[in-house]
């Protein structure tokens, strides 16, 4: 649902119970820009502010599919700083990302993990119902194998955003959002 700005709130939360969590962070941005038009809050900071309040294990966040254009002549150089992992989308190109996912899984080992979903990590020829779309995406397998990657980290919440039905009449992109949704609660820790 919503924008990524819904996660900041959610993550607040999330925090308030259990600290600091790791994130696997799928998305094409990495949304932690400053401000925009002089806000502080919309969908391009919510992991700054997250950050800022302490609200993420900085050590075991992981920001997959990222890509796209920037102001910044080094647009990762912020989320590296704070210790994130950046998977930018060219690394996932033409290859399975099961391997990358043991690695993921290895990294957030048993402590609590979020998962937030941009449904602009994926290419727009598969979703192409979102605000920002960006070329040279994920596919909907990849999706699937990062989603399938987390089952048996200990999940605590997660989220997919930024879906926009109005901006793809093939129903499609919700299509591929409900899916993924799907997925992401059967890797929920005691789904059987």
């Amino acid at each position: 649902g919503g924008d990524h700005t819904i996660t900041y709130p959610i993550l607040q939360a999330v925090a308030e119970k259990h600290g600091p969590v790791g994130l696997v962070h799928v998305d094409a941005h990495t949304d932690t820009g400053d401000t925009a038009l002089g806000e502080k809050i919309y969908h391009g900071t919510p992991f700054r502010r997250c950050v800022e309040e302490g609200l993420l294990d900085r050590g075991r966040v992981v920001q997959i599919g990222i890509r796209g254009s920037s102001y910044d002549p080094d647009p990762y150089q912020y989320c590296r700083d704070q210790g994130f992992r950046v998977v930018p989308a060219e690394e996932c190109w033409r290859k399975s990302l099961v391997p990358l996912m043991e690695e993921v899984r290895t990294q957030m080992g048993d402590k609590p993990v979020y998962i937030s979903f941009d449904i602009d990590g994926l290419d727009p020829a598969y979703a192409p119902g979102t605000g920002t779309p960006e070329i040279a995406g994920l596919t909907p397998a990849q999706a699937l194998e990062i989603i399938r990657g987390c089952k048996g980290l200990n999940i605590v919440g997660c989220d997919l955003v930024e879906v926009a039905p109005m901006y793809d009449v093939s129903g499609n992109t919700a299509l591929l959002g409900a899916n993924l949704l799907f997925e992401m609660l059967c890797v929920l820790p005691g789904v059987k």
